[in-house]
């Protein structure tokens, strides 16, 4: 009977997988750091700007999460769950960011969208880097980490081989 830790660090993908660790995990780490070096623009200050609820501690939150996650996914250690929480981290953004400003209107209690930055196109391009990293978080959530990690690493420690 496998264990949790056993199902979560599984994986037959193959080790170019670690090309979309990297771009995915570089991202992620980068843009958590970045809340607490600029906290007023992407931080708790931005958090406060479109309406996120308690954003002086959900700046730093999602920043942790962010670091942690991206390292994670970059070691390829419980890959698998790191993506799952960067995934519902984007939807999130997806949700309280790009929805308000695809409708041209606030959402949710999401703030209004700056004028100017409203409609499909506004949003297509403004979402272009979430909708990646969502993607691509699914993707690792799906698949693994790939031959080269240390869920692979893991994983052999628990069936007793070298």
């Amino acid at each position: 009977m496998q264990t949790i830790l056993e199902k979560l660090t599984r994986t037959q993908a193959p080790a170019a997988v670690w090309l979309i660790r990297l771009a995915v995990g570089g991202v992620f780490l980068s843009e958590g750091a970045q809340k607490f070096l600029f906290p007023a623009a992407l931080g708790a200050g931005r958090f406060a700007a479109i309406g996120i609820p308690w954003p002086e501690a959900m700046g730093p939150f999602v920043g942790v999460v962010e670091i942690a996650g991206g390292l994670l996914i970059l070691s390829g250690l419980l890959t698998r769950l790191a993506a799952l929480s960067l995934a519902v981290n984007m939807v999130v953004a997806i949700t309280s960011t790009k929805i308000p400003m695809l409708l041209g209107q606030g959402f949710w209690g999401f703030a209004d969208p700056a004028a100017g930055k409203q409609g499909f196109w506004a949003m297509a391009h403004e979402a272009r880097t979430d909708f990646s990293m969502l993607l691509g978080a699914v993707f690792l959530l799906i698949v693994g980490a790939g031959a080269w990690s240390l869920d692979v690493w893991l994983g052999r420690r628990f069936n007793g081989e070298s």
